[in-house]
């Protein structure tokens, strides 16, 4: 029979990276959790994603030199800030997926300029997929419509929702060329671009620390040089499973952070929660198997086996609705103490609804596995 504890433990983060993971818990429990309440109520935790940068938490997923590339340090990573906050964790998850982009292309000069910066903390951005993600599968049509114009292309539009933006911040874009529809081009592009507006008119239940804001192009410039791929079709094969991949990062964390607040009912509650459905016992089951799944196929991102896409979809799905089940039960362990609006169970429970709604969400992730051939 397979032991799966030592299966775990061989598939563990590498221990040349494990200072990495330790200094960003360390980080997260000294600098994070003392904001997690400001976070939640619209607070950007722009200095600790900052120092999460500078202790190494977003360059150790980038390809190598071999070709080849493992998640599972920046997955580590970004759990142990979920532990405490999912606003940061999915800030992280922005941040990783920005340097992903640029070291998975081909675009040299961009990888010694704005790559070197994003996997240092230094450039910070995010990723404008969500739109592109759900045009792939059938589920929107393109919102960025763009023409050729000397020395790049000129882009019009609007894009609903894009996370982890500033003034001087970054994001991934796909835009479809007008006089060839069909025909997709990847870019960075930069928040101070003339002719780009960042418009924040929402509140969200949750995640409101996050930077989230409507992005209007009206003919924005895009140079050549910010070009990641054109066409997109073969470098989007290349980069997708690190996109929903890294993810996984958030529910590792959120799940945990469910777990210890389940624990920590035991002493006062034990003698009526032990009437409940679910035990921490229960999720903790379920996380060690999440857990391998995902350090499997974290160390194989650019693997172009369909089998294996199929697989980290399936891993992802589950990612989320774990999340939301943990969220939940943690809530009914903590009762009325979790209910009041400075409980962390009932801010955990929003949180987890976001895993499983972000890009690819629940249902977009059922219709991709309905949609894909045994």
């Amino acid at each position: 029979m397979l032991d799966v504890r030592t299966l775990h433990r061989d598939c563990a983060v590498a221990t040349d990276d494990a200072p990495i993971v330790e200094a960003v818990r360390r980080i997260a429990a000294h600098d994070l959790a003392p904001l997690v309440r400001e976070i939640d109520a619209g607070l950007y935790p722009e200095n600790v994603l900052r120092s999460f940068g500078a202790a190494g938490a977003y360059g150790t997923h980038l390809p190598n030199s071999a070709g080849g590339a493992d998640l599972s340090t920046a997955i580590a990573a970004m759990a142990a800030a979920g532990e405490h906050c999912l606003a940061t964790a999915f800030c992280m998850w922005c941040q990783d997926a920005l340097a992903w982009y640029v070291f998975a292309s081909d675009n040299a000069a961009l990888k010694q300029t704005i790559g070197r910066s994003a996997a240092r903390g230094e450039a910070l951005g995010g990723t404008g997929l969500s739109n592109p993600m759900k045009t792939f599968f059938d589920i929107e049509t393109m919102r960025l419509k763009a023409r050729r114009v000397a020395g790049g292309f000129e882009v019009r539009g609007a894009l609903p929702w894009v996370s982890n933006l500033g003034p001087d911040h970054y994001f991934g874009a796909v835009f479809e060329l007008e006089d060839a529809p069909r025909h997709f081009v990847m870019a960075i592009v930069p928040c101070a671009s003339e002719g780009l507006r960042l418009v924040g008119d929402h509140k969200f239940v949750a995640l409101d620390g996050t930077r989230t804001f409507g992005v209007q192009f009206r003919d924005v410039f895009i140079p050549d040089a910010n070009v990641l791929a054109d066409p997109i079709e073969p470098y989007l094969k290349r980069i997708r499973a690190g996109f929903v991949l890294l993810q996984a990062g958030m529910a590792i964390g959120l799940i945990r952070g469910c777990i210890d607040l389940m624990l920590q009912t035991r002493s006062s509650l034990g003698h009526v929660n032990k009437y409940l459905e679910m035990q921490p016992e229960d999720f903790e089951q379920k996380l060690e198997s999440l857990e391998i799944g995902v350090e499997l196929l974290a160390a194989t991102p650019f693997e172009p086996d369909p089998s294996y896409w199929r697989q980290v979809i399936e891993t992802r799905l589950a990612a989320g609705e774990t999340s939301v089940a943990a969220a939940h039960w943690a809530m009914l362990h903590c009762g009325a103490r979790g209910y009041v609006s400075t409980g962390a169970a009932q801010r955990r429970l929003r949180e987890a609804y976001f895993v499983a709604i972000v890009t690819p969400a629940t249902k977009q992730l059922r219709k991709m596995l309905a949609d894909m051939p045994r």
